[in-house]
Order: structure tokens, then sequence, then C-alpha cells
């Protein structure tokens, strides 16, 4: 079930989008939209991002704060979004350092509600 045009509209649309990617919590990649000349191994670092996911889910668990929604890593050159789809698949969003971070926020926000409904 291809989402590429999904990624790739949420990419273009958000400024300092660099790629977007579907992704189990294994580290399997559904589906991803990379733009050229990212200057980063973005694949790897969203399978890096996914085990990270996994502990910050199992924290939440054992706090008993609710199911976690959204989790953001933002370093020197980077800002990743992840966005939970189901128990076990995430979006992630990376965009430069200095990419619009709340559009980005708000693009993955809306998107996930029908990417939940493609893949039920």
């Amino acid at each position: 079930m291809p989402f590429s045009e999904t990624l790739k509209s949420i990419v273009e649309s958000v400024e300092g989008g660099l790629g977007a990617i579907i992704m189990a919590d294994d580290g399997i990649a559904i589906d991803e939209y990379f733009l050229d000349g990212a200057g980063m191994d973005l694949n790897l670092m969203a399978v890096e991002y996914a085990s990270l996911l996994k502990e910050v889910k199992r924290t939440a668990d054992v706090l008993k704060t609710g199911m976690l929604e959204e989790l953001a890593v933002n370093t020197g050159q980077s800002r990743v979004i992840v966005r939970i789809i189901n128990d076990e698949l995430f979006i992630a969003l990376i965009l430069g350092r200095d990419g619009n971070y709340g559009k980005g926020r708000y693009l993955l926000r809306r998107e996930v509600s029908g990417l939940r409904e493609r893949l039920s």
C-alpha cells in the first residue's frame, strides 16, 4: 500500500522538510520520501529513532501517563517529529535545523487519522 504521495505532500508543504517515513516500531520502513541531497542518512536516522521511540513508549507505560502520541528530537542539524499511527506504526518527519516545526507538527497531526483509516 503506497503512501509516497502523502509523504511527498507533507515534506514539500513544510519549509525545511527533508523527508518523511512510515515505519514499524521494529525499524522496518513501510514507505518513505526523502529529498535528494539532504546531507545526512535519513533512513538510518529513522531506524535509530525507532529504538528511542520503543523506550519512550515503554516509559510512558511504566509511568501510566497514557499512550504516547508524539515525540520530537531536536539536534544541531535536524528536527525529527514522530507521530504514532497505531500500536505498531509511526510516521516521522525530518526537518532541517531551521525547518518550520509548528507546521510540521500540524501536518503530521492532520494526516495521521487518514493513515489510520488506510491501514485498518
